[in-house]
């Protein structure tokens, strides 16, 4: 009977374990703007988006991101709609919330909306808000998503200020805009990862959780997800799709979690 009994123990400790490395694994979100915009170079539906997100979920990416602009040249509001019946890992909509992007949100209302301070005729996000000189704006922003049941991110610079004040506005989450961290990894990368550790201690201290986003990639995920805390979830689309394009999706979606665990 100990001996049974030990056994149920050891067995139940091994699970709660298990669960517990589940629960703090940081999870792939996949971006699918690329995707969409070689659909869009010649008409029709060839690449399938739909099919394409569902794949990557089916593959293991635990989230889908999409990005409509107001040009449509890649997501199309079309797609956005398409997809939220059909997906069953959580849906992330980012975008610059002008009135057409907060009407968009609130009536697919998926599971995230990550908002960025992207000018119409940016090429890519290319910095984070500055949440002191717009507070008010996101506050009002970030209470009609939440009023919503919608969780709400706001892409920040890795500054402490701007963590802190994404908290004041009522956020539920910070994206950390990763582009120099990814530019300044081959030269120093203790240099380069050093303010995304500060700013992820920074944005626990104030109750946020914590996404990352923008040229993470196979050659720098893993020492990222190594030693920046509390990391929920990476946000990943150029870097991915390209390498997919050598690799396969399945194996690529693998190596991609592979950093995540070997981070951790």
């Amino acid at each position: 009977m100990w001996r049974i009994c030990v056994v149920a123990q050891c067995g139940a400790l091994f699970s709660a374990k298990i669960i517990l490395f589940l629960y703090c694994m940081t999870k792939l979100s996949v971006n699918i703007n690329k995707v969409a915009t070689v659909r869009n170079a010649r008409g029709g539906n060839n690449p399938d988006v739909c099919r394409f997100a569902l794949d990557c979920e089916a593959m293991g990416a635990e989230g889908i991101t999409v990005h409509p602009r107001p040009d449509e040249r890649h997501i199309r509001r079309s797609d956005v709609f398409a997809l939220r019946p059909l997906l069953r890992t959580e849906f992330n909509i980012e975008g610059y919330p002008s009135k057409e992007f907060i009407e968009l949100v609130l009536q697919v209302k998926p599971a995230q909306v990550t908002l960025v301070p992207d000018a119409p005729d940016q090429i890519t996000s290319n910095h984070g808000w500055d949440t002191v000189a717009h507070e008010e704006f996101l506050s009002e922003v970030v209470a009609m998503f939440k009023d919503a049941g919608i969780r709400t991110s706001v892409f920040v610079d890795p500054d402490i200020t701007m963590v802190e004040y994404a908290a004041k506005v009522g956020a539920d989450r910070v994206e950390l805009y990763t582009e120099p961290y990814a530019a300044g990894y081959a030269k120093d990368r203790e240099a380069a990862v050093a303010p995304y550790i500060t700013a992820a201690k920074a944005a626990k201290k104030n109750g946020l959780g914590l996404n990352a986003g923008h040229d993470l990639s196979l050659e720098n995920l893993s020492y990222f997800a190594e030693q920046v805390p509390h990391l929920d979830e990476v946000s990943i689309g150029h870097a991915l799709i390209c390498d997919a394009l050598y690799l396969g999706i399945e194996e690529t979606i693998r190596r991609y979690k592979e950093c995540l665990r070997s981070g951790k």
